[in-house]
């Protein structure tokens, strides 16, 4: 067995699956409505909808993306048998071998925001499958705005945001999420204050996020600020923002590990107990770094570590064939390069990450001979599917991936990112943060 797995065969679900394929091919239906869409963002502050749609207008797209339910259901599966891996203690140990030194600091805090992102390929191709994951996850908040913007333009009975709200609104769960992570560091005293920390926050793309959660926090009595990193200080005992000690710190840097000198403040007071950190290093190490897809496609060592037959089957369905890139190999992975996606072990947001079929000998050479200082993983290519949509009057295929936000084990949101290219990049007419419709799968379908 392995992550390179034949696919399933055709079962009943295959009937919703096909449907919600030829939707995202066949429906045109236009289901942002922009009145909404003002109206939510300019509760925020007068002008916020002119700040965030006139300098990123390709921050939302204009249609629904459809995901059939037996999707739904099999990518939480894959989810819930990474979660059961990664609470082995034999694959903590074997992970932060690897990791940061920092990484083996143990938080009471779980992480909030975990983001698995899956390619849902061609019909044919069966499961979804997790092209990687990511803390500090963004888009949550914006993509429960986006919900509440949307028309409901087509006669499908099936609910918005598919996850497991249980009739709970987004911002209820993420506020929850966060007592939560306060909770389990701190009992039960009150949490009254909370930092949002960026490099050079107001300059992110996704900074009018940052300002929703402020006002999240601050409309639930807690004391928010945005800031960058080098702002704060450990002194008396506790993390300081001017005159306000802080309780807790939700991450958003892309320093995994607080190596950066501007980082020392905030390194130090999470090793000091002195702030909870959510996401934090340790969280990363144990679920972003990308070798550990590799581990996770190794059926030998996950049987020898106890792991389940069934976990182990939905591993190999779920995952695309990853390895840790040798250099020794080289030839051999030349050779098949169109096959493959290289990603760098720490990477995020697509960055140095290469299609085989694109990347250039220089760089291939590069990548092998580990000049760029990044320890590289070969991912099987799994082309994602497409959302066609009419834009600017012609008819365009825009790429599609998957994120779901993923806290303790728990789906709490799907959300679809259009875009052209080689990664997400919000910058493609039509393109963005997209809502996702459920279609049902059942008798009939």
């Amino acid at each position: 067995m392995n992550c390179n797995a034949s696919p399933p065969p055709p079962s009943p679900s295959h009937g919703c699956i096909a449907l919600a394929e030829r939707l995202n091919i066949d429906c045109q239906c236009v289901s942002l409505d922009r009145d909404r869409l003002r109206a939510e963002l300019e509760q925020t502050s007068p002008g916020f909808y002119a700040e965030v749609i006139e300098t990123r207008p390709h921050l939302f797209a204009e249609s629904l993306v459809f995901v059939s339910g037996a999707h739904v259901r099999s990518m939480a599966s894959t989810i819930a048998a990474i979660e059961r891996v990664v609470a082995l203690p034999d694959f903590q140990e074997h992970v932060l071998q690897y990791a940061p030194e920092i990484a083996r600091h143990r938080s009471a805090a779980r992480g909030v925001f975990l983001g698995y992102d899956f390619h849902l390929g061609p019909l044919e191709h069966g499961q979804p499958q997790l092209i990687e994951i990511n803390t500090n996850a963004g888009g949550g908040m914006l993509n429960a705005v986006l919900e509440r913007a949307q028309l409901r333009c087509c006669d499908i009975s099936a609910a918005l945001l598919p996850g497991q709200l249980g009739g709970d609104t987004p911002e209820h769960l993420f506020l929850e999420m966060f007592l939560a992570e306060w909770r389990a560091a701190r009992g039960a005293a009150p949490l009254r204050s909370i930092a949002i920390v960026d490099d050079d926050p107001a300059a992110q793309y996704l900074h009018p996020e940052f300002v929703l959660f402020q006002r999240l926090f601050e409309r639930n009595d807690m004391h928010a600020v945005i800031c960058d990193p080098r702002d704060l200080m450990l002194c008396h005992g506790g993390l300081w923002h001017e005159q306000t000690r802080i309780d807790l710190v939700y991450c958003r840097l892309t320093d995994f590990a607080l190596e950066e000198p501007a980082h020392t403040a905030l390194r130090a007071a999470y090793l000091a107990d002195a702030v909870v950190l959510t996401p934090h290093p340790r969280a990363h190490a144990l679920y972003a770094d990308k070798r550990n897809l590799a581990l996770l496609c190794d059926e030998p060592l996950l049987a020898a570590w106890g792991v389940d037959d069934e976990t182990r089957r939905q591993l190999a369905a779920g995952i695309p064939r990853t390895e840790r890139v040798d250099p020794a190999r080289a030839n051999e992975y030349w050779v098949r390069r169109k096959q493959l996606f290289f990603k760098p072990a720490a990477g995020f947001g697509g960055k140095a990450a290469y299609r085989g079929e694109k990347i250039t000998r220089r760089v291939f050479d590069e990548i092998m001979a580990g000049a760029n200082q990044s320890e590289y993983v070969a991912q099987a290519l799994v082309p994602p599917s497409a959302r066609h949509l009419e834009v600017a009057g012609e008819t365009v295929a825009l790429k599609l991936d998957l994120r779901n936000y993923v806290y303790d084990g728990r789906v709490q949101l799907i959300a679809a990112r259009l875009y052209r290219g080689q990664t997400t990049n919000f910058r493609t007419p039509g393109g963005g943060f997209a809502a996702v419709l459920e279609v049902p799968c059942g008798e009939g379908v």
